[in-house]
């Protein structure tokens, strides 16, 4: 069973209920705030392992808190929840620092996946092997190989699928993986990171076309999706 704490920020009363009952049914310690003011209050001094935050609150809402607890280094995973079809919105709140986003209305079990997921990929131990289909990634060496043979990459290219399967599972904004693999120069823009995913995928995927493991998300940017067959192990 779960032990960690999950933070619940939401003000719609009914749905802060909801969530409480079936993250303390999954095991979860919960804590809730049904409002911005006393959300970032408990996600600043509470510590929890993971927040759910919704954009819309009282007082500060969702895209402060993140702004201000990333600001604090804090880098406990967030998870914001959004209005149905407001890329505007998820975008936003992925660039503040959020690491993934569930549109309203959701599934219980979607969100509870998220989260195991999220929270599974931190507990365990920094792994220099990452295997996904037939491939392996060797983090120590930078070697990508398929079935026993290397794979050519480019430095760029290694450095995007690595920060990628780091965070797989996770919805990654342009922006966030311009900032994160490219670093802050005025010579390179989003167009880059959509150049070196049409390139990389030529070289991981059996239909680039039709990607298996980096996925495009409208207007957001990238994630990269793990096949549940794969456990990941070192």
């Amino acid at each position: 069973m779960a032990s960690e704490t999950v933070l619940i920020i939401e003000d719609d009363t009914a749905m802060l209920r909801g969530l409480k009952d079936n993250f303390e049914f999954e095991g979860y310690r919960v804590r809730t705030a049904a409002d911005g003011e006393e959300g970032l209050e408990a996600a600043l001094d509470g510590k929890p392992d993971l927040i759910i935050l919704d954009v819309m609150l009282p007082k500060i809402n969702g895209y402060e808190i993140c702004r201000l607890v990333r600001r604090e280094g804090i880098d406990t995973p967030i998870i914001m929840l959004t209005a149905k079809g407001q890329e505007s919105d998820i975008v936003l709140g992925l660039n503040l620092g959020a690491d993934d986003y569930v549109t309203k209305p959701f599934g219980i079990r979607e969100l509870l996946a998220r989260v195991d997921a999220m929270l599974r990929r931190r507990r365990a131990p920094e792994q220099r092997v990452h295997r996904f289909g037939d491939f392996e990634l060797n983090v120590i060496s930078r070697r990508l190989s398929r079935n026993g043979t290397e794979v050519e990459l480019t430095p760029k290219e290694f450095s995007l699928l690595e920060f990628m399967i780091k965070r797989a599972g996770n919805a990654l904004t342009r922006h966030e993986i311009l900032r994160s693999v490219w670093g802050y120069s005025i010579f390179v823009t989003t167009r880059s990171v959509d150049r070196c995913v049409a390139t990389l995928r030529k070289k991981i995927e059996c239909d680039p076309r039709r990607p298996a493991f980096i996925k495009t998300i409208r207007q957001i940017g990238y994630r990269f999706e793990m096949p549940p067959q794969t456990d990941g192990s070192p």
